[in-house]
């Protein structure tokens, strides 16, 4: 029977690049960025070490995160690091992990969200924004940044644990960074469905307080991020001890 693929001029070509050239034919793939970071480069990384939590309120979602960067964990690098940035004026994220990468990270996912309110004319549901962020980071360039997620849609409020991996898991409240196991404690004994925003931002001192207190790569204050479905306010502290 004939098979017009066969005496096609698509499949002649085909037949005189087999074993010569690349595919003229195929689709061009790219290379995803890589970096060349080894494992002794990360000793002179700056990092956040980082206590970092996120909570679900009846009003909207408070996080709070510390204020210290470290270089290998060691050396104290800066002590005013403002490790949570808006995404959206109903969303914000708070980072842990490596400096550099998180900026890069942070500036991707605005872009995404801009982008995404530009072509519909309102903001991305957080879910949605969860999503686009666990693709970025498990496909991107962004090394070794563990953020959390927070904002308020239609839904109500919403908190996800991001990690390198592209996972994203939503939780009531959760924390993550060096201290977590601390500030997880905290929050385990203290948090309670339907807590004010008041009496979230207590807790998330305490969380935080009871991290500076044992893990090095954390502390020098806290900012305390508090969320609606219209605004996103984030005000810092010198002292944690002005909010317990």
């Amino acid at each position: 029977m004939y098979n017009p693929n066969q005496s096609s001029d698509f499949s002649r070509n085909l037949d005189r690049f087999q074993g010569k050239f690349e595919n003229p034919y195929g689709p061009e793939l790219g290379d995803m960025p890589q970096n060349e970071m080894t494992q002794a480069d990360m000793e002179n990384v700056n990092k956040t070490g980082t206590t970092i939590v996120g909570m679900v309120t009846q009003d909207g979602v408070v996080m709070a995160s510390d204020q210290r960067a470290s270089l290998g964990g060691r050396v104290v690098s800066n002590k005013n690091v403002q490790k949570v940035e808006e995404i959206q004026p109903n969303a914000a994220i708070t980072i842990s992990g490596s400096v550099g990468g998180a900026q890069s990270f942070i500036r991707s996912l605005r872009a995404e969200a801009n982008l995404y309110e530009a072509r519909r004319g309102e903001y991305m549901n957080i879910p949605a924004l969860s999503t686009i962020a666990s693709n970025l980071l498990r496909g991107g360039p962004f090394f070794v940044v563990v953020p959390i997620l927070a904002g308020v849609d239609d839904d109500g409020g919403h908190v996800f644990s991001l990690d390198p991996s592209g996972s994203s898991m939503e939780d009531k409240y959760t924390a993550q960074g060096s201290g977590m196991p601390y500030a997880l404690g905290t929050l385990e004994n203290e948090f309670e469905d339907g807590m004010t925003t008041d009496e979230a931002v207590t807790v998330g001192a305490k969380a935080i307080n009871a991290a500076t207190e044992r893990d090095t790569a954390s502390g020098n204050g806290i900012h305390i991020t508090k969320i609606t479905r219209e605004n996103v306010e984030i005000s810092a502290y010198e002292d944690v001890d002005e909010l317990l």
